[in-house]
């Protein structure tokens, strides 16, 4: 059993938790781990929570919540566990208010074995006599105890955390036999929830699952002979699988995290019907996935796989685009822009000159350009077909760059090559080819075919239409670049990080492209006013927190503190908890302070080369005073307007605060009714 005490003590838990409201829960459960030691700063760690809050409900039903996060305000990892009679809304998905609340604090930097810890009390949460002995024991004492898996001083009916291994299957070697890989954003909760919910789902089917845990407690691969001998393959997971290539030519079941702990028994139902359709036993509910392919989750639309193609293709270009457009904005701020005539460094470096040095960044950072486009296709195919579609993907991208087709015919060779490669997956051949097929035949085959696509049917015209963009963007001046800055602007700020919100960042960070060594060129203008229209949202959002914090609840607050460094540096989802709690009037506060911000760049021509950094690549910034002015008019008129909107509704709460003590009460009845949104 792994030494687990300490986890956490009698001080760390509340087995009577007050607040039913979660930010107040939180802040209560917080303050104990700041009382024991465990946590330095109470408003950053809060903030912190609020942050991991904000991208996923941390509810997971049957009345159990675990807000959890990393943070570099806890000094140990520790738990703090809090009962509450009236439950607490953690946005579960059965709708049920947690009734046990884990508070989960990992340090920013925390051992393996005190992860593994975190990723067993995990696994635990799921067992019904565990859950149930929490909720029937009357001593902090004995619950903290049983968490720490040390003997237990009353009688509980479920065992300590780490104390048992995972149940043995009761499927004959007949049964049908199953892998699964699960993993979840941080690494800590989710990932290993969902991984024991599919164990004890399979054992009641009486099925053989084993479960690959990609969380923050280390991974463990499945055996090759493992993955050989499995039906099925379940994955559960909202990051990307490593690996997944191992698993090609199983029929598969893809969902994100949560279906793995909410669905887990209908996920082996599932994985079960795939394999009969596979064997032609019995209908299927479902196709069965392509080897290599992510298939799409029930209902989603053709568009967002689009999206999540593309998007996977321009997070993996982005730091050859950080890291060329930053070495050769440092170039010119040394040796000025006549450095880009330089002759090479190779032969001809003086270890003394200033004029060397700046020459052999700004050819560095232009070689790193180089690979923009590669990468871009390359990563659109491996995100439709993995890790096969590499090679086509590349070289389409290569191609497309010798052909002057530039990120719009990257985007063409990624998609193309990825379709084409997910469909020779699909190819039925003997057993004596298949084993060459992944590194000869799919490579050789598909290399060809995007390579003649791009060179002879669609290159010219892809290019053609490059050089449309890039004399358009290069010669945007007066009221047309204002206006494309204000749309931009109202993009990024529409859906803060959503849809919308990337295609703007795609077309600013693909049009870097074609800047090539233009120290003024119109892309590195787009790039500027994107940048700045992302930044005010969460920036006009923590300003109001400020001015008029009696419009915003207490958690909204908190989130606020967290919005001054998100918006700083450029993370538009630093405004989302606002707009989930009130979208009618933060959205569209949002989106005039952005066009603000948009429209004032493009006006005061201030450039880019850097696709993401915020205020901390502000020296690289062309005429970075006026950017900052632009950011401030942004953030300024965000805050105003969702002032004024949020203070149109507020009449009547007012009234309510500050009736005196003594008022009657039908008039105290009638001031707390909520104003008509």
């Amino acid at each position: 059993m792994s030494d687990t005490s300490g986890l956490i003590t009698p001080a760390l838990v509340d087995l009577y938790l007050a607040p039913e409201e979660k930010s107040e829960a939180l802040r209560a459960l917080a303050q104990r781990l700041v009382a024991g030691g465990r946590v330095t700063d109470l408003d950053g760690f809060l903030a912190d929570i609020a942050a991991r809050e904000a991208q996923a409900p941390t509810g997971m039903g049957d009345g159990i919540g675990i807000p959890h996060c990393r943070s570099a305000h806890v000094t140990r990892p520790s738990l703090a566990f809090g009962r509450s009679a009236g439950g607490v809304d953690f946005d579960a998905p059965d709708g049920r208010p947690a009734d046990l609340v884990f508070m989960i604090a990992a340090p920013a930097g925390a051992d393996d074995t005190h992860l593994q810890i975190l990723a067993e009390l995990a696994r635990r949460l799921m067992d019904p006599a565990f859950t149930g002995a929490l909720r029937e024991s009357e001593s902090p004492r004995a619950v903290a105890a049983l968490i720490n898996g040390e003997e237990v001083p009353e009688a509980a009916p479920a065992t300590a955390v780490g104390s048992e291994a995972a149940p043995e299957p009761s499927a004959p070697d007949a049964g049908l036999r199953l892998v699964a890989v699960t993993s979840c954003p941080t690494g800590i909760a989710h990932t290993y929830m969902a991984a024991k919910a599919l164990e004890l789902a399979a054992e009641r089917a009486g099925a053989r699952i084993q479960v690959e845990t990609q969380g923050s407690a280390g991974t463990t691969p499945l055996a090759p002979e493992v993955i050989a001998a499995a039906d099925a393959v379940i994955f559960a997971h909202d990051v990307e699988i490593r690996d997944r290539a191992r698993f090609a030519g199983k029929p598969t079941v893809d969902v994100g995290v949560k279906a793995g702990v909410n669905r887990a028994d209908e996920l082996i139902a599932q994985a079960a019907e795939l394999v009969a359709a596979a064997g032609g036993a019995r209908p299927a509910a479902a196709p069965v996935a392509p080897a290599g392919s992510r298939p799409a989750a029930a209902g989603e639309h053709w568009a967002q796989r689009l999206r999540t193609y593309l998007m996977t293709g321009v997070s993996h270009m982005i730091p050859f685009v950080a890291a060329g457009g930053l070495l050769i904005a440092l170039a010119f701020a040394i040796g000025g822009y006549q450095i880009a005539s330089a002759p090479s460094v190779l032969g001809h470096f003086d270890w003394t000159s200033s004029h060397s040095w700046a020459a052999m960044l700004f050819q560095t950072g232009k070689t790193a350009f180089g690979f923009l486009v590669p990468i871009l296709s390359g990563y659109i195919a491996w995100a439709i077909a993995d890790r096969a579609a590499l090679a086509a993907g590349i070289a389409g991208g290569a191609v497309s760059v010798a052909v002057g087709a530039g990120f719009l015919g990257g985007i063409v060779s990624g998609l193309a090559a990825g379709f084409l490669v997910l469909w020779m997956i699909r190819w039925n051949v003997p057993r004596a080819i298949k084993g060459i097929m992944p590194v000869v035949v799919i490579p050789l085959l598909s290399v060809a075919a995007v390579g003649f696509l791009m060179f002879v049917v669609v290159g010219s015209p892809i290019a053609s239409a490059m050089n449309g963009l890039t004399d358009w963007l290069n010669g945007l001046s007066g009221s047309n670049a204002i206006l494309l800055g204000a749309l931009l602007g109202a993009m990024m700020a529409f859906d803060m990080g959503g849809p919308l919100n990337k295609v703007a960042y795609t077309f600013a960070a693909g049009a870097l492209t074609t800047a090539g060594t233009t120290p003024d060129a119109g892309s590195l203008k787009v790039m500027a006013a994107v940048m700045a229209a992302g930044m005010t949202p969460p920036l006009g959002m923590a300003l109001a927190t400020v001015v008029r914090r009696s419009l915003f609840t207490a958690e909204e607050r908190e989130n606020g503190k967290a919005a001054w460094v998100l918006g700083a540096s450029f993370i538009t989802e630093g405004a989302i908890p606002f707009a989930a709690a009130d979208p009618l009037r933060v959205i569209p506060a949002g989106i005039v302070g952005s066009m603000t911000a948009g429209g004032l760049t493009m006006a005061f021509g201030s450039t880019l080369r850097a696709p993401h950094g915020g205020i901390w690549v502000l020296p690289l910034i062309g005429s970075p005073f006026l950017y900052l002015v632009a950011v401030a008019a942004g953030t300024v008129v965000t805050t105003a307007v969702v002032v004024l909107l949020k203070g149109l509704r507020k009449p009547a709460a007012v009234a309510a605060v500050d009736a005196p003590a003594d008022a009657p009460a039908d008039a105290l009845a009638v001031a707390k009714r909520p104003a008509a949104v």
